[in-house]
């Protein structure tokens, strides 16, 4: 009894599969995932959702293991229920973590996506986003980081 009257008003866990702003034709949301089987469960789940919509998946490679070079082939069909995929990763974060150079044919090669859209600046990622037209498109960004300082609040107020 007490589950469900909790359940009405439960509006999930933060940063899981959140949703940050909708209109009738365009649901933007937000994920903590970075691992290789929550990034391709969350794609997934999304387009499922919607599967007559645009779903333009991000995903931001953020945490050590994630930048390591032989743990991206983990990522391989990630993100093949993405309509549009790009991955955003930093070199500086790279050098910062002191791990070893991860390239942009290594990430490429390891999501197995001849489309894959790969960013390392932050404000060229962010004019990606800014010139979408998302109308019938569910946006998905995945991180466990901020894409280089993105704004989630001025994300969603483009949108509006």
């Amino acid at each position: 009894q007490l589950f469900y009257e909790a359940i009405q008003s439960f509006t999930g866990a933060a940063k899981r599969l959140e949703l940050v702003f909708k209109t009738g034709t365009f649901n933007f949301y937000k994920d903590f995932a970075h691992s290789p089987s929550k990034v391709a469960a969350t794609t997934k789940a999304v387009k499922e959702q919607y599967p007559d919509r645009q779903l333009v998946a991000c995903l931001e490679l953020h945490t050590y293991s994630s930048l390591n070079a032989e743990f991206l082939k983990e990522y391989q069909g990630a993100l093949d229920a993405a309509d549009v995929a790009v991955v955003f990763y930093s070199p500086d974060a790279v050098k910062i973590k002191q791990l070893e150079e991860v390239t942009y044919d290594q990430i490429a090669q390891s999501f197995q996506r001849e489309d894959l859209i790969i960013y390392t600046n932050p404000a060229d990622f962010k004019e990606f986003l800014f010139s979408q037209n998302f109308d019938n498109s569910a946006l998905l960004l995945m991180s466990s980081g901020n894409y280089g300082g993105l704004n989630f609040d001025e994300v969603k107020e483009l949108m509006k």
